[in-house]
């Protein structure tokens, strides 16, 4: 065995940590909105606008206690700016009607054709791994969604899912060309709130303001939006973008998971064979060729 051997499998393993921790803030963040958005009663577009103004705040603050900078960047800043808003939004509108776990299925879905035609514009090689991981968690996520009479998709929420899905992959493959992962995203945040706030004054900033939707709308701003897409964004160079797709198809099962823990969303035996199949798929792709 080289030398660099044992250093290579540290930071393959440090790299799947760190996969699964953004995996798991992305799948908190379809239980935060929906529970603050369909259990609170709280309005989909101010709960968008509070996620964005407080993460905003807080990785602000973390920029300015670090001094890096405030950069506002180029074309690809606004790139990353309006998927940004375009995921926040159809995000929110579409939990007033679906499931955390199914939400998640859907704009997942949708985030993996994104990031595989990245991969497949901009040749990036994709290994025989990676295609077989997609291909098993891809199984996985029909048999789960396969229609049903315990599966009802509302189209209008269906759409929202999707354009979010098309908003995040755009911000996910823009992220890839990032060098400076929190700084980067705290331009997004800081440079996306003030024109959330001015869309939801132009529409009346009417809507319900419960107390318990506001506290969920900081928490997903903070920690699972702020915080995560930082980490998000320090990780994709080493992911690429074929595997970065195939990574967020844990999303829906842990979403799932845990809707049934805290939003008391039923659990199943289809659950649990399509959660094994996808968890398989996405360590097959994980692997290092």
């Amino acid at each position: 065995m080289s030398v660099g051997a044992p250093r290579a499998t540290y930071w393959a393993m440090k790299l799947l940590l760190l996969t699964a921790l953004t995996m798991a803030a992305f799948a908190a963040n379809s239980v935060l909105n929906r529970a603050g958005v369909a259990g609170q009663g709280m309005d989909p577009l101010a709960f968008g606008v509070i996620r964005l103004v407080s993460g905003a705040a807080a990785l602000g603050v973390i920029v300015l206690r670090q001094k890096r900078g405030f950069a506002v960047g180029g074309v690809g800043r606004g790139i990353a700016v309006v998927a940004l808003l375009a995921y926040i939004f159809g995000f929110s509108e579409a939990y007033r009607g679906l499931d955390a776990g199914l939400g998640a299925l859907l704009l997942f879905g949708v985030v993996q054709v994104a990031m595989f035609g990245g991969a497949l514009v901009a040749r990036e090689e994709v290994p025989a791994p990676r295609w077989i991981g997609a291909a098993v968690a891809l199984a996985g996520l029909i048999w789960l969604l396969w229609p049903s009479d315990a599966v009802a998709v509302p189209i209008g929420a269906a759409l929202a899912m999707a354009g979010a899905g098309v908003g995040w992959g755009i911000y996910s493959l823009q992220g890839r060309r990032e060098t400076d992962a929190t700084q980067a995203t705290a331009m997004n945040f800081i440079l996306a709130a003030p024109l959330a706030l001015a869309v939801w004054w132009a529409l009346g900033a009417s809507g319900d303001m419960r107390p318990a939707g506001v506290a969920l709308a900081v928490v997903s701003g903070v920690l699972t939006s702020g915080l995560g897409y930082a980490l998000w964004y320090a990780i994709l160079p080493r992911l690429g973008a074929a595997r970065a797709g195939v990574a967020q198809l844990s999303v829906p099962v842990i979403a799932m998971a845990g809707g049934m823990v805290f939003l008391a969303e039923p659990v199943t035996l289809r659950f649990v064979g399509a959660a094994v199949l996808v968890i398989a798929g996405v360590l097959i792709s994980m692997r290092r060729v």
